[in-house]
């Protein structure tokens, strides 16, 4: 009985030391998790940080097609992927974004305060409603490019970035992913976009 009642009281004691253990290392993991504000800037600062290096169709189109593998791999638990100054997602200058085909955004790594907003409604300072063009697009054709104005990153002002998007299934759910170039000559654009 006396083993019996000491094997007991060893099982509790390291049960109780596991659940400790484990709470203080859940505890330093949730005090080491940023905000979604300290994430955008730290987004924004590696895409300015970045943009020294000049990007290419070619890279824009590498980048999207990998973020959709990983999407259709781990769904919206890869988000985080997508976002911080160590994201492979953020580089030469830009970013990947992710919305539904619904028209809202999912995942925006630079303003994340879109993340949930309705997108449909959206206008570039011409009037353009991009959000819908590159949702057609998707559904229409599964990718391509798409020019409007958006403000580059650490900037207020619009610029002309030309974005290429592409369809893909996360989570069972259909999204879009779209990356962009600023600053393109109007003749590259029109190749891409057409007249």
């Amino acid at each position: 009985m006396q083993n019996r009642l000491s094997f007991v009281s060893t099982v509790a004691r390291g049960l109780w030391l596991a659940g400790l253990v484990f709470g203080l290392v859940q505890g330093g993991v949730a005090q080491g998790e940023k905000s979604a504000e300290e994430l955008a800037k730290e987004s924004e600062a590696a895409c300015i940080a970045s943009a020294s290096t000049k990007v290419t169709q070619a890279m824009i189109v590498e980048k999207v097609t990998k973020a959709c593998a990983l999407l259709e791999k781990e769904g919206k638990a890869a988000f985080g992927k997508f976002k911080g100054k160590d994201s492979e997602f953020i580089f030469a200058g830009t970013y990947i974004w992710i919305n539904d085909l619904d028209g809202t955004m999912l995942m925006h790594p630079i303003k994340y305060k879109m993340d949930g907003q309705p997108l449909l409604g959206m206008q570039d300072t011409k009037g353009k409603k991009f959000f819908v063009e590159m949702i057609d697009l998707c559904k229409s054709k599964g990718s391509g490019w798409s020019d409007y104005l958006w403000p580059k990153p650490g900037s207020k002002e619009s610029s002309v970035k030309v974005s290429f998007v592409k369809k893909a299934v996360c989570d069972g759910t259909d999204v879009l992913v779209g990356c962009g170039v600023y600053d393109m000559v109007p003749e590259d654009i029109k190749k891409l976009v057409g007249p």
